[in-house]
């Protein structure tokens, strides 16, 4: 990596040319604010904030311990509405297990079909499941989950995950590396596990022995060993993904261990280095060979520990509602309640710097509107779960 990209990183600043014509700058990115959602209603954990394609009538409520409330987005004094509620088989003992994610299929409207990830116990286990609203969209019906796919769970850490629809209309689904500390099983570089990897699945068509189809375009079909819905690898904890509506770029988050928080643009057949690498660098206990050089995708961006313990995906902004924020991709850090936005010009980054921090705003997720606005979720107590949704907007100039 050359010396330029280096300091575009860690410095926050454009990446130059080493001949003596300096291109144009980028546009700027601005400060931003959060300001209070759905007339600021406390939440229970809320880990996600969802709509289904296309309405924005009602916003989808994550709670991690079970529980999906309905919030209507056009009275925002209203209450809440309990649209599922599957408290009672959601395994949440560990901070980082519970109903972790909910995406609604593309023909939502006409099928009624939403697909949830949770976890489970005895064994322990990630379980992606589809149930089926009611016919008038007021909850699901009882007795539709139908379990897509189960993957055992070592340990109560690292259970990723997002599951969302890309523009290609299969479904993808982030799964950790199995927790614990160090990938003691290895799953990051093992090819015949899901964990640590980034799934892809057609949810509309099922293979003989399946509940979906594999994509014939997977990029390891075919391959010895390999688990055909691999879409990526070499991931650690990747804590949300989210498409840009305008360019189909997959981002990620991936949760780091000792040093290095990373943003990654995940690609088709990549593998992003853990568990030999830690955001650019060797991992420390890492104790393999060396692959050869070009074997492993590198981070958009990183930051270090004094910054940060958790690092929060995000969205890139797209929409007419903030032209001076327009193509930003926002990404938050769980632990300090700071707020980053940068640019990417589909080769490099261009831009990057901390646009926001508030103490004690324990950044969960975000979320995006049809019409293009960020909601974020955040934990105002880490112990008692209580939290709200807010929107993010442009800081005024003197606000």
């Amino acid at each position: 990596m050359n010396f330029s990209l280096l300091l575009s990183i860690f410095l926050c600043l454009p990446v130059f040319a080493q001949e003596a014509v300096e291109p144009a700058k980028a546009p700027s990115i601005p400060d931003v604010k959060l300001s209070p959602w759905f007339g600021g209603h406390t939440f229970k954990r809320p880990v996600q904030a969802v709509v289904p394609p296309g309405d924005d009538s009602m916003v989808y409520i994550v709670e991690q311990h079970g529980r999906v409330l309905a919030m209507d987005n056009l009275e925002r004094g209203s209450e809440p509405r309990i649209f599922l509620d599957i408290r009672k088989q959601v395994h949440d003992k560990h901070n980082e297990e519970g109903l972790l994610s909910l995406a609604f299929h593309p023909d939502f409207a006409g099928n009624g079909k939403l697909y949830v990830f949770y976890s489970a116990n005895g064994p322990r286990r990630g379980v992606l499941s589809e149930f089926v609203a009611k016919d008038d969209r007021t909850g699901v019906k009882e007795d539709s989950e139908r379990v897509i796919l189960e993957v055992e769970q070592p340990w109560g850490n690292h259970n990723g995950s997002t599951v969302l629809f890309g523009p290609d209309g299969m479904l993808y689904v982030s799964y950790g590396d199995g927790g614990a500390a160090n990938d003691p099983k290895e799953a990051g570089q093992d090819l015949s596990t899901l964990l640590g990897t980034v799934v892809r699945i057609d949810i509309d068509r099922r293979d003989e022995g399946l509940e979906y189809a594999i994509p014939p375009d997977n990029p390891f079909v075919g391959t010895e060993g390999a688990r055909p819905e691999i879409w990526a690898w070499g991931l650690r904890n990747v804590w949300r993904m989210s498409f840009d509506r305008e360019t189909g770029d997959l981002w990620g988050g991936d949760v780091g261990q000792n040093r290095w928080e990373e943003i990654d643009i995940i690609a088709k057949g990549g593998n992003y280095g853990w568990k030999p690498r830690e955001g650019f660098e060797r991992f420390a206990a890492y104790r393999g060979p060396d692959l050869p050089e070009g074997s492993y995708i590198d981070p958009v961006v990183v930051y270090p520990r004094d910054k940060g313990i958790s690092v929060t995906g995000g969205y890139v902004q797209r929409g007419e509602l903030h032209p001076e924020l327009e193509g930003i991709y926002f990404y938050a850090d769980y632990g300090t309640g700071r707020i980053w936005g940068l640019r990417w010009d589909g080769e490099k980054m261009t831009a990057n710097r901390e646009v926001f921090m508030q103490p004690g705003f324990f950044i969960s997720s975000f979320g995006e509107l049809n019409d293009g606005t960020l909601l974020v979720c955040v934990f105002r107590n880490t112990f008692s779960g209580k939290g709200k949704v807010f929107k993010l907007e442009k800081k005024q100039d003197g606000g």
